[in-house]
């Protein structure tokens, strides 16, 4: 963040001028915060269960050590708005920073804990890579997982058994039946094809069928519909102690270890996705306004993702307008995807990390089938 690094300190009138703004206006209540430059951008988003201490604490930080209070002196003004709870504030900070793309947002935290995702690219042939990002909006992601290594060691096993291409995301792909467009038979961009590692999308050496296969396989794979690929690694170890190269069989047993692996760390995802699903009402930490009741929330959250939300429905429309969308997720298959995209990955992280960081939430849950429940206590 250079702009912010190498801010200099405002006048103090303005920087004073906003600090006693803050203190009259700001409320102990939670809520989303955004600083804006001068010129009316959004630099910074943030959230507070208590806006009025969070926002006052970046006037007090020390400069100009303190990212707070470097912050706080690249703002010329600050705006925030009232929400009824901290989960509420939490969903409204990463849906802004999603809409907003405040160049100060640090999204780092997921990489501190050492967690990864599994992406399928996007493009004519996708191809499977590890990282520590979701902020590629064309492709899908599978996790988090904890283990980086282990995890690209599984994913370049099961790139090679279904032959799925790892060259460079902009080499053009040529599949067959296209080469008479291209004139000469290509060549392959590397020697994987020779080895039966790639099914060569790069030179004609497959259809787009085909490889549409391949990559349909691995995507049931990590979402553990399917641990078929573990049967060719079985196969392939049989085969070679039946030819008693031991030596080739103990290479095999190793893949199947590392395959095994992420098999059991999808299947726990999935599990733990999978029980992520619940209506979950939430009290508002404050009255909306003097008289009007508070402004209790409920949201319809299935495998992990807030799919629906709206003010607790109180009259028999607002009950049947919720239920239905609540039976419309109760009707869906079990199983599949919980998050593919970057921003459903995004806030699949915030929703198990909020039941994780506060179980005693779980008491305001309500199973599907048991909707409508009584009102939060």
């Amino acid at each position: 963040m250079p702009a912010l690094a190498l801010a200099a300190a405002p006048a103090a009138d303005g920087f004073d001028a906003l600090r006693e703004r803050v203190k009259a206006t700001a409320r102990r209540r939670p809520g989303v915060y955004r600083f804006l430059d001068a010129d009316g951008g959004v630099f910074y988003v943030g959230k507070a269960k208590d806006l009025r201490a969070r926002l006052l604490s970046y006037f007090s930080a020390p400069w100009p050590e303190s990212k707070a209070a470097r912050l706080i002196r690249a703002a010329a003004d600050v705006t925030w708005r009232y929400l009824p709870s901290e989960f509420a504030a939490l969903l409204e900070e990463l849906r802004l920073i999603a809409r907003l793309r405040p160049f100060s947002n640090v999204r780092g935290n997921r990489s501190q804990r050492r967690m990864v995702f599994v992406k399928l690219t996007g493009g004519a042939a996708p191809k499977l890579r590890v990282t520590e990002h979701t902020a590629d909006r064309t492709a899908r992601y599978f996790g988090p997982f904890q283990s980086g290594w282990r995890t690209a060691d599984a994913v370049r096993v099961l790139a090679d058994l279904l032959k799925l291409r790892d060259c460079a995301q902009d080499l053009p792909m040529r599949f067959a039946g296209q080469a008479d467009l291209f004139g000469a038979e290509a060549t392959p961009a590397c020697l994987r094809h020779e080895l039966g590692t790639c099914l060569g999308p790069c030179a004609a050496k497959c259809g787009a069928d085909v490889y549409r296969a391949a990559v349909a396989a691995a995507v049931d794979f990590l979402e553990s519909r399917t641990a078929r690929p573990l049967d060719r690694v079985l196969d392939a170890m049989a085969d070679a102690s039946a030819a008693r190269d031991y030596e080739r069989a103990a290479l095999w047993r190793d893949k199947l270890e590392t395959l095994e692996a992420l098999f059991a760390a999808t299947a726990r995802l999935r599990a733990a996705t999978e029980a992520l699903t619940f209506v979950y009402g939430v009290r508002a930490r404050a009255p909306r306004s003097r008289g009007s009741g508070r402004d209790d929330r409920v949201y319809l959250v299935h495998r992990g993702l807030v799919r629906a939300e709206a003010p607790w429905p109180r009259t028999p429309i607002e009950r049947d307008a919720f239920a239905a969308a609540v039976h419309r997720a109760a009707a869906l298959p079990p199983g599949g995807p919980a998050a593919r995209t970057a921003p459903e990955m995004d806030e699949l992280l915030l929703v198990m990390s909020w039941f994780r960081q506060h179980p005693e939430e779980f008491d305001a849950t309500t199973p599907l089938a048991g909707w409508p429940a009584a009102e939060p206590t």
